[in-house]
């Protein structure tokens, strides 16, 4: 248990500017509690090498030469479900967070963000939460809201898994729905996994995204 509190986040960078890459890794490696695992200039550098030293957590710009950010995280997505994806860009357009939430983002953050915050938003990442910048945040809320949803679909969850995917949808993370239910955290990842596999998604934002488009819950 003791092991699990201390364990290092492991976070790699995807960044073409090199100030911002070379600060991002510093901010990173001198913040106990956190290493940089890797810093990259592009997808293409990063994805062959990110397979020899997957992070936690993957900070990614969309804007980057040749393959862009979203496209790169729905390749490493893919590969490893697991990692966890934060955006962090100056784009606040509803295409691309919209698409990026799709691709397995877990949060999107824009490049105005303190240093500070990006580290504690990276810790809420971890937890289970879907950290966003305020302004993304409210654009992400007006987009659902001018979404039509489609006719309710099925997916035969349960009702404690029904009831666990709402608390997500109302902003909990794994921890905070863990007291909610009043069961351990390792509960709430056995059933996030079934609510994964018969929503077939890979990431909470996913889940999210998906339960608020066909009126699941």
């Amino acid at each position: 248990m003791e092991q699990s509190q201390t364990k290092v986040i492991k976070t790699a960078i995807v960044e073409d500017i090199r100030d911002i890459r070379e600060g991002l890794a510093t901010l990173i490696n001198f913040t106990e509690g956190f290493n940089c695992a890797g810093s990259y200039r592009s997808m293409e550098e990063a994805i062959p090498r990110i397979k020899g030293n997957v992070p936690d957590v993957l900070l990614s710009d969309i804007g980057l030469p040749g393959m862009n950010g979203i496209e790169g995280i729905g390749i490493l997505k893919q590969q490893f479900p697991d990692m966890t994806v934060l955006m962090l860009t100056v784009y606040d357009d509803d295409e691309r967070i919209f698409d990026a939430l799709c691709a397995g983002a877990s949060g999107y953050l824009l490049k105005r963000t303190s240093p500070a915050k990006i580290i504690e938003n990276i810790r809420e990442a971890v937890s289970g939460g879907a950290p966003m910048s305020p302004e993304v945040a409210s654009r992400v809320i007006m987009l659902f809201r001018e979404v039509r949803p489609p006719e309710k679909v099925d997916y035969d969850l349960t009702p404690h898994e029904t009831r666990l995917l709402k608390l997500l949808v109302e902003g909990h993370n794994y921890t905070t729905a863990a007291e909610e239910l009043g069961v351990s955290y390792n509960t709430i990842k056995f059933h996030m996994r079934h609510i994964y596999e018969k929503l077939q998604v890979h990431s909470k934002s996913e889940a999210v995204a998906k339960a608020l488009q066909n009126r699941i819950i």
